[in-house]
């Protein structure tokens, strides 16, 4: 398709995550209205972003009968193997954010290799199309919080080729390098091209 349905569904419940992908997607949209979502949430039951991705778009567009845009996107910490990855959101057990960045820190008390990625999986379902598009944001993560914008683990993880955390980023500067931004724009291009990647 060469242009967006006019109306998609924002398949989250995370405040933060819906106006990060406004302010992403605004100017993609070109007139199509991004609808917020109130039905039930999935289980997140999948072995990786892209899975997990897939199944909260395909729940938001059976509940509302509208294409659905969802991400599924964490840290992972090479020195941890990956982890937390998929479980970025419930590392700590209580879905908090300071828990969960109090656990990563505890985790990597000691350890040289700070080196880690946030990663997107961004999922588009339509019931007769399904795509899936990644973006990897790389960087290394501190022995300590800096900063007070973002959310998650911003305050923790500095990117690649700057020296401040993604919590110590504008919106702008965020919102033009970060790993949701890479995904979501490599999914609008490849919805407008029609590429049925899954």
């Amino acid at each position: 398709m060469e242009a967006l349905p006019p109306r998609l569904v924002l398949a989250t419940h995370n405040a933060h995550k819906v106006e990060e992908l406004r302010r992403i997607l605004g100017p993609a949209l070109e007139g199509a209205e991004l609808v917020g979502y109130d039905g039930p949430e999935p289980v997140e039951d999948g072995a990786t972003f892209e899975e997990n991705a897939l199944i909260k778009a395909r729940t938001a567009f059976a509940f509302s009968g509208l294409p659905s845009l969802a991400d599924d996107s964490g840290i992972c910490v090479d020195a941890l193997g990956g982890a937390p990855g998929i479980l970025s959101a419930r590392f700590a057990g209580t879905r908090a954010d300071a828990d969960n960045r109090a656990l990563l820190l505890e985790r990597m008390r000691g350890v040289s290799d700070r080196s880690a990625q946030f990663v997107c999986a961004a999922a588009y379902v339509d019931g007769s199309t399904e795509i899936v598009e990644r973006g990897v944001w790389p960087g290394r993560v501190l022995e300590g919080e800096r900063g007070s914008h973002g959310f998650g683990y911003d305050p923790l993880f500095v990117p690649e080729g700057v020296e401040r955390t993604a919590a110590e980023l504008s919106a702008e500067e965020k919102d033009a390098a970060s790993h949701r931004a890479r995904a979501f724009t490599a999914l609008v291009r490849a919805i407008r091209g029609g590429d049925p990647r899954g």
